[in-house]
């Protein structure tokens, strides 16, 4: 059940569109369910009203109150129940509508001096409260925050009438695009509006540099309009962007502030990030083994993210979520050319959930941060298998997400944290195809004696279940051979595959064998095989990468379910 609230100047105009049955087709049998006092005249069913009586009785108040009355006194509140619900009755409705008014302040229960309103219905599925804002003692009433309210409470009525339970949001999501933007951006044969696709180069801009003048270099090249307005003691007050094309009437660019992008896109926000950036001799080094060493260590930080959200305090849970987003929005620079659509859709998705209430605590997440923003300052390696572990590593970091945010109630999310894993999978599967098949045929090369060794290692570090389902996958030889190459290395392999068995989301993967195999050769610092390579495209002389262009935003939800792994 979702409310929704507006605002405006004419009672009669407002009924009038409620009670049409002329232009609005799907206004059927229009008519009152309650009002203040019950006694109000329906023009719906009662011959004899007219919208005019029903406007002027809902009026008095205003007229009475004169100059002292607000200039937009009509307060419009609609409450739909979802398609799938079953249909309520008028009684029903009349209640709801109670609880919504006293809910949002509007007219609280036994209050006598209570705004007037009346409950209309038009439709099956959903009623329109319209009510003037003047009490009976001629002020105003006190409807602050009134849509947070009223959608709490139509939340808890959800439960009690058992219907469609909605996700709801805690008023941290990005802007959306105004019915106007979009309607622009379809004329001009584009699928995102110019917001979307400035948030997006914004976001990747902050990925990727390590302060706020590498942020505003790195901005304007990607071709986006930048305006750094400063104080007059040279500091700078923050920032606005535009895209180039994109006018208005008089021809002159339409600007966004950082603010009217996201609320983390600000620029005291985006400041305090790049503040926490520690400037280590990573972000520029240039060693033959820089990168491969960057993407090492990149992947070791998010491969201890789950934890960290376990066991540390919201502010510093927050703070990492954060970094998993920037992650996210910086992979689709570096990563090869067939895996950045699927990594964009993973970025935007995740965009929602790196956001909520809690206010994190950046500077705990520093070397976390650090070490994710030196992978995008140095090549790729050619180890194919590093994008993969990484991949795998993120995504058990968006799922231990998803699972922070659901039991703090944070629905919206959650949910965007589902639909990035699900992107994400996606990635990393075409990532591991390669360097999996190349480890597994090591592994079908193995000794006799090698193969019962690491099966005899298996049944030991797993349950008699689990055991046997990895010794019947086909991904069994690339597991075992990563227990030879951990032996080699000096690990003892039954430990590190408790451990490693022993970690979140484990109970779910579709191939255990895989997983295990990534997890082993992140915490033993094994290489994936040398011959396996990608296509990694040429990086340039610079040390500092370039944004790439904005993502297009999916046109189809992913299936309500969580990616089996």
């Amino acid at each position: 059940m979702i409310a929704k609230i507006g605002s405006g100047a004419n009672t009669r105009g407002v009924l009038k569109y409620l009670y049409d049955t002329v232009r609005a087709k799907d206004h059927t049998d229009p008519h009152l369910v309650a009002s203040f006092d019950g006694f109000a005249p329906d023009p719906g069913r009662d011959e004899a009203a007219t919208l005019t009586q029903l406007a002027t009785m809902l009026d008095l108040r205003v007229k009475q109150a004169g100059d002292r009355a607000p200039e937009k006194h009509v307060w419009h509140c609609s409450v739909r129940a979802a398609p799938e619900d079953r249909i309520l009755t008028d009684d029903e409705w009349a209640v709801i509508a109670r609880r919504v008014l006293n809910a949002t302040g509007i007219a609280p229960a036994g209050d006598p001096d209570a705004c007037r309103w009346v409950a209309v219905r038009h439709a099956e599925d959903h009623i329109h409260i319209v009510a003037t804002k003047v009490r009976g003692d001629l002020r105003q009433p006190r409807n602050w925050n009134d849509y947070p309210r009223a959608n709490e409470e139509c939340a808890v009525i959800e439960k009690e009438y058992g219907l469609r339970q909605f996700v709801r949001g805690d008023r941290t999501a990005a802007k959306r695009p105004t019915r106007a933007e979009q309607e622009k951006a379809r004329r001009a044969g584009s699928a995102t509006t110019p917001r979307e696709h400035l948030r997006t180069a914004v976001r990747t801009a902050v990925a990727a540099a390590a302060n706020t003048e590498e942020f505003f270099a790195l901005l304007g090249g990607t071709g986006v309009l930048v305006d750094v307005q400063y104080f007059p003691s040279g500091d700078i007050r923050g920032y606005k962007v535009a895209q180039p094309g994109d006018t208005n009437a008089e021809g002159q660019p339409i600007w966004f502030s950082g603010s009217a992008l996201a609320p983390d896109l600000s620029y005291p926000k985006i400041a305090e990030r790049l503040a926490t950036i520690d400037p280590t001799p990573e972000l520029a080094s240039r060693k033959p083994d820089a990168g491969h060493t960057a993407w090492t260590k990149a992947t070791a930080a998010v491969d201890r993210i789950p934890e960290i959200l376990d066991r540390t305090d919201e502010a510093t849970g927050q703070a990492h979520i954060t970094v998993v987003a920037e992650a996210l929005d910086a992979l689709p620079l570096v990563a090869p050319a067939q895996l950045q659509p699927r990594l964009l859709k993973a970025a935007t998705a995740f965009e929602r959930a790196s956001r909520s209430h809690i206010r994190a605590r950046h500077q705990q997440a520093q070397a976390t941060r650090t070490a994710v923003k030196a992978i995008v300052r140095q090549p790729a390696p050619t180890d194919g298998a590093a994008i993969a572990m990484l991949l795998d590593a993120l995504l058990l970091a968006v799922v231990a997400a998803r699972h922070w945010h659901r039991t703090r109630h944070h629905d919206q999310q959650a949910e965007a944290a589902r639909q990035a894993a699900e992107h994400l999978y996606a990635a990393y599967q075409a990532a591991a195809a390669q360097p999996i098949a190349v480890i597994h045929q090591r592994g079908l090369h193995l000794s006799v004696s090698q193969q019962r060794r690491q099966t005899d290692v298996l049944r030991q570090a797993l349950p008699p279940a689990l055991a046997e389902q990895v010794l019947a996958e086909p991904g069994w030889p690339a597991l075992a051979a990563t227990l030879t190459d951990a032996e080699a290395a000096g690990h003892n392999p039954t430990t590190l595959l408790t451990q490693a068995a022993n970690r979140r989301e484990l109970d779910t993967a579709t191939s255990l064998s895989d997983v295990l195999t990534w997890r082993l050769r992140r915490s033993a610092n094994l290489t994936a095989a040398p011959e396996t390579r990608h296509d990694t495209p040429a990086r340039g002389k610079h040390d500092t990468p370039r944004p790439v262009p904005a993502a297009q935003p999916a046109h189809r939800a992913p299936k309500d379910t969580t990616r089996k792994r």
